[in-house]
């Protein structure tokens, strides 16, 4: 299929749209739902067309998640659900109300990290799986690991605690598992997996080994979930009616470097233990850090999960999401 074709190519090939296009056509029957949200959000074109932020610009984005509402502290303690949850998930909850992310610390066992280590060795070594065209990040492990599907993407507590953040069934997405750090500047990721209405997005990252300062921690930035959302009209994309932009991704995260300069946000890293899950909102920026040890790992995997009932899309490269749930 052309999509893992992409995953490995960085060439010429990525800028032009008539080829997500041929790949839209081939995954057609994951795509001929969206009808009912252009309808609904008057987008006046074919589900196989590219698709971004422009395609929107008469629609209503007034839906916000309920915790992205003003409010939301007091949704939170007033939800007829919110007592249930044990008492250290109702403190992550208001953390993640606050500062956009949360931490479930020693969620999973060594015995368990241990096993998904194990799986990736052996599914890299047997080829069934590579690294896309970063030498980073291996897509949708789940897919070929029974393991990595039922207890880590598709893990039941995590998605009803996903579903109640949401305010809507959290559908499984995406899995990237990674050995080293991915040394990414600081981003959203609804640039990259964008919602419609926005910020139906959220994402796990889970330490499958301890991190350290010098294997490239995860950083972040705690309260930027709450910026406006950016758009490629935010940044000279390079986009043009048949191609995106050969530096888009570049010149966003310069964007994204401006916009921590200007509100002076400050950096936080995540030294995590192995096990411990990360939960962070859709619009919260954050990255990796250099790698400074030679040969350091800090293996983790991170899955996606779009709400239900909302339309979803890649904003930078214009295309729709497949969304094989």
């Amino acid at each position: 299929m052309l999509q893992r074709l992409f995953e490995r190519y960085r060439g010429f090939l990525r800028q032009l749209k008539a080829v997500y296009v041929l790949n839209n056509a081939l995954n057609y029957r994951y795509l001929k739902h969206n009808r009912q949200y252009y309808r609904r959000f008057g987008v006046r074109k074919s589900v196989l067309l590219p698709i971004g932020s422009a395609d929107f610009k008469n629609a209503s984005k007034t839906e916000l998640p309920w915790l992205d509402q003003p409010d939301a502290l007091e949704r939170l303690e007033n939800h007829p659900n919110f007592s249930s949850l044990p008492l250290a998930w109702q403190e992550q909850a208001r953390q993640f109300v606050r500062e956009g992310y949360c931490v479930l610390e020693a969620f999973y066992t060594l015995e368990e990290t241990e096993a998904l280590n194990a799986e990736v060795d052996r599914l890299l070594n047997s080829r069934q799986v590579g690294f896309n065209y970063t030498g980073r990040k291996i897509f949708n492990i789940h897919e070929r690991s029974a393991l990595a599907n039922e207890r880590f993407f598709r893990n039941p507590q995590l998605l009803q605690l996903l579903s109640f953040l949401l305010g809507k069934p959290a559908l499984p997405f995406q899995s990237l598992s990674f050995i080293q750090g991915s040394e990414q500047r600081a981003h959203s990721d609804s640039i990259h997996m964008t919602t419609m209405p926005p910020g139906y997005l959220i994402a796990t990252w889970t330490a499958l080994e301890d991190c350290t300062e010098d294997s490239g921690p995860l950083f972040y930035y705690p309260g930027s979930h709450r910026l406006p959302y950016v758009t490629t009209a935010d940044y000279p994309s390079g986009n043009t009616r048949f191609t995106i932009g050969r530096h888009s991704n570049r010149r966003y995260e310069d964007h994204i470097e401006a916009l921590v300069r200007k509100h002076n946000l400050s950096q936080k890293l995540h030294l995590a233990r192995r096990g411990d899950v990360l939960i962070w909102h859709a619009n919260l920026l954050h990255g990796g850090k250099p790698i400074t040890r030679a040969d350091a790992t800090r293996r983790s995997i991170v899955c996606h999960y779009y709400a239900e009932g909302v339309f979803c899309y890649h904003e930078i490269s214009q295309r729709p999401a497949i969304v094989k749930t």
